[in-house]
């Protein structure tokens, strides 16, 4: 076994049609874990480590104006300061992780880009589909 990967016991789930990027990024499942290469693409589903990520960069959770269906958010951003303001509605942390939790998405991210500076990449990702 390559000493980097780690067993296929991953609370991420991935499909046939689930993006390259979702089912080759290492898995982070708390806080205490940390990549190899930080430059290297992750995914969570671990509500504490998407937290801390988007609060290291000022995000707020948010979603689109609109996009509601039967009792649910819709279409889940994060606001970064400075982006999309404007058009994204503020939620709280509870309703927006509720709606995560039942869209059953995976939180596909990076910390730093290549040449060490702070990366906002992010994506939402469902087991069939990229969310938004």
């Amino acid at each position: 076994m390559n000493p980097q990967r780690r067993p296929s016991t991953r609370n991420v789930h991935t499909a046939p049609d689930s993006s390259r990027s979702l089912k080759q990024a290492r898995e982070i499942s708390s806080p205490a874990d940390r990549p190899a290469r930080p430059e290297r693409a992750l995914v969570t589903t671990d509500h504490e480590v998407i937290r801390r990520w988007a609060e290291r960069r000022g995000a707020r959770p948010a979603t689109m104006p609109g996009s509601a269906y039967n009792g649910h958010l819709g279409v889940l951003r994060l606001d970064f300061p400075g982006y999309g303001g404007a058009v994204l509605q503020p939620v709280d942390w509870d309703e927006w992780f509720a709606d995560f939790d039942a869209q059953g998405l995976s939180f596909l991210y990076q910390e730093q880009w290549a040449d060490g500076s702070l990366s906002n990449f992010n994506r939402l990702e469902g087991v069939d589909r990229v969310v938004g």
